[in-house]
């Protein structure tokens, strides 16, 4: 097959995707959901996580008929995983906690106030790990594996991964952030991106990854600081903090995802992500993958 044949061929497979994941959940969103709200009338905060997980389920049920029936293969990414996944999300935790817990020892991050917990901020936790799902199921479930069987693992995880930093630069332009917010952003982001994708690679499993990328983003979000260059959630934290240093070191307003030391540490789980998946065999040419499945 030709590359131009085989890019086509990807172009295809992305959009008929994003075509049964979005069709089901403008499905829910217009339909259900307004039927659901009729019937049982629920109070506003309620109606809203309902829309949220509901667009989520929906979503995925897309996913599973779009593999299922025009793949053609059995969707083992969406297998229940319980103990996998709460692992992978005290692991998610426990790493964004290296970085932030000596910037607060250090004073870089200091807590100004004491919020305690509230109902926002469990709507705010419904909207992450609703958002941290879709993203998994779009980046890691469509685009990675659609490039993975087009060109083999370290193509796809190295485009995907760009494709994941580089869209995340909206938020940067968002606060008007600086030449530093920028390059530290596509880095920091583009490194997440190929750590998710290497736990992927290791497990194939959605809800690992998915719980993983929430426990990160909750973790920063509860510590007070600004969660990729969102400011206004941090009145839902438990505590209120600022940040006293220099931008790379801080992360400045984009919070703790760019400083320098989230950088160097993500880029070292990266490092010893890829060297478990080449030990064990999961780093496949695009016929291996095509045969796997």
């Amino acid at each position: 097959m030709s590359q131009v044949r085989r890019f086509l061929r990807v172009v295809g497979q992305l959009l008929l995707a994003m075509a049964a994941i979005v069709g089901t959940a403008l499905v829910f969103r217009w339909l259900l959901y307004p039927a659901l709200l009729w019937v049982f009338d629920p109070g506003p905060g309620l109606a809203t996580q309902v829309r949220r997980f509901g667009i989520l389920l929906s979503a995925t049920l897309g996913y599973w008929l779009y593999v299922r029936f025009l793949r053609k293969r059995a969707v083992a990414e969406l297998r229940p995983a319980v103990a996998g996944a709460a692992l992978g999300g005290l692991a998610g935790a426990a790493l964004i906690g290296l970085v932030l817990l000596p910037l607060f020892v250090f004073g870089f991050y200091q807590v100004t106030a004491h919020q305690g917990a509230s109902w926002s901020l469990l709507e705010v936790a419904g909207f992450l790990l609703v958002a941290a799902m879709l993203e998994e199921l779009v980046y890691r479930g469509v685009l990675f594996q659609t490039l993975e069987t087009a060109w083999g693992t370290l193509p796809a995880l190295c485009l995907q991964a760009l494709v994941f930093g580089a869209v995340h630069l909206e938020n940067v332009f968002a606060f008007g952030g600086s030449a530093w917010d920028m390059v530290a952003t596509v880095v920091s982001v583009t490194l997440l991106g190929a750590m998710w994708a290497l736990l992927f690679v290791l497990f194939r499993n959605l809800w690992i990854c998915g719980l993983n990328h929430f426990a990160w983003n909750f973790t920063i979000l509860c510590s007070g600081v600004p969660l990729s260059g969102i400011d206004e959630w941090r009145d839902s934290a438990p505590i209120r903090t600022e940040y006293r240093g220099p931008d790379w070191l801080t992360g400045g307003p984009f919070g703790p995802e760019n400083s320098l030391l989230t950088l160097v540490v993500v880029a070292l789980v990266v490092g010893v992500l890829l060297h478990f998946a080449r030990q064990r065999g999961r780093l496949l040419g695009a016929a291996a993958v095509v045969q796997g499945r």
